[in-house]
């Protein structure tokens, strides 16, 4: 904004060439996500995996919700949300921390290549001229989808049913 301010000449290309579509779905997904940690839904979920009393099968789903929120929204942000909520069974000693922790981070940070993702949305916005962007989102969406599926049991199988973390 400075910028435009100082030399709007200069900038008078730069609002044309902003997707507004990639903004509007951003600011669309992080109000939805905003909106289901503000009623709880995460919480309540997330709890209810915990009570479960099978310390292994929660780790899994925890990976599972952090997976699935985060093709939505921010990464960290739901990391911040969902390590604390891992917390009561994490207590128990029989999955360890660590692994757990790193399986939720790997789940959640892996699904950012989903078009609702806001790295994702950035990628398919500044994709090159003469890019078939139906054809592209449709490819990001379907790899999404499988990233979504596989990445968090693959983490849990390396990370946290060995053991070793």
């Amino acid at each position: 904004m400075i910028l435009a301010l100082i030399s709007p000449k200069a900038q008078s290309g730069a609002v044309n060439k902003i997707a507004w579509s990639t903004v509007l779905l951003i600011c669309g997904m992080l109000t939805f996500v905003g909106v289901l940690q503000a009623a709880g839904t995460i919480e309540y979920v997330s709890d209810g995996v915990a009570s479960l009393g099978m310390p292994l099968l929660a780790a899994l789903l925890i990976c599972y919700i952090g997976a699935v929120v985060s093709a939505f929204a921010s990464s960290t942000a739901i990391l911040a949300a969902l390590i604390p909520l891992a917390i009561p069974f994490l207590e128990s000693g029989e999955v360890g921390a660590v692994g757990v922790v790193a399986a939720l981070a790997v789940s959640s940070t892996i699904v950012d290549v989903s078009p609702f993702s806001t790295n994702g949305a950035l990628v398919l916005a500044n994709a090159p001229e003469g890019t078939d962007k139906d054809r592209f989102y449709k490819q990001i969406l379907g790899y999404g989808g499988l990233v979504v599926l596989a990445g968090p049991v693959i983490a849990w199988l390396i990370l946290v049913v060995p053991g070793w973390l």
